[in-house]
């Protein structure tokens, strides 16, 4: 068994699905790597490995939220401070989508994201958060009731939609912008249907508006009809009004 000492080497090594010619060709097995006690640990820092951890994460997110009843996804700033009309709305919406047969989850941080939360839990409804790992440690807020940690973002967008009817998006930056155009990308494409996006702070969001529909369906880069893939409301009712007839809740 195996190969005679001085054989000449391998041109051609298949492991698993995959083919290494020539100088790609790697000395041993797969088995005998996996065995080896005396072998470098720089494996567990490669890309196959971390498809492994990506899984991971596919499974705690799915099997932690898979009896979630109903819910809508709320996002907003990190920075919005505790006291103000922005937080104070936040805490309003967590309560009204509750009394509207909702769980609430948000993004689990601080600002705009706890007050949701907040609302939610003193709604006595379901309150989830999906953190995310990031060189500052933010942890889980307080009010959420359900919690589960990331390393990948795109893991917990997925997250996001797949357990949500819909979004409901108060001020926010980056983070909430970046979340707000995957939704809008996801309903335009019609990867989801039936997936109502509100936008909450009239003042805040009209700058946007406006150069969505005077500079982008302007020069060609979205239809008309893109602008009513989202509604812009300063209202709590009427925000949670749309989620409930858009989703037929």
């Amino acid at each position: 068994m195996g190969n005679p000492e001085g054989l000449q080497a391998l041109e051609e090594q298949r492991l698993g699905p995959v083919l290494r010619r020539r100088d790609q060709v790697q000395p041993g097995t797969t088995d005998q790597r996996l065995l080896d006690t005396e072998g470098d640990s720089q494996w567990v820092h490669t890309d196959p490995w971390r498809v492994m951890r990506i899984q991971s994460e596919f499974v705690e997110g799915f099997g932690a939220l898979a009896e979630l009843p109903s819910a809508i996804s709320v996002f907003g700033s990190a920075r919005t401070a505790p006291g103000t009309p922005e937080y104070e709305a936040g805490i309003r919406i967590g309560k009204a989508l509750v009394e509207a047969g909702f769980a609430v989850i948000t993004g689990g941080g601080p600002g705009a994201m706890e007050a949701a939360n907040r609302g939610a839990r003193e709604a006595k409804g379901i309150s989830v958060g999906l953190g995310i790992e990031l060189p500052y440690e933010q942890g889980l807020n307080p009010h959420v009731d359900i919690g589960v940690n990331f390393r990948y973002f795109f893991v917990r967008k997925t997250m996001f939609v797949k357990y949500a009817s819909g979004f409901v998006v108060l001020p926010g930056g980056l983070g909430t912008l970046d979340e707000l155009f995957e939704a809008l990308t996801l309903v335009q494409t019609g990867k989801v249907t039936r997936f109502p996006i509100v936008l909450f702070g009239t003042e805040y969001w009209s700058g946007l508006v406006d150069w969505l529909r005077h500079t982008v369906v302007a020069k060609g880069k979205a239809s008309e009809k893109d602008l009513v893939l989202f509604h812009v409301t300063d209202d709590v009712e009427e925000a949670v009004s749309l989620v409930t007839k858009e989703t037929g809740h």
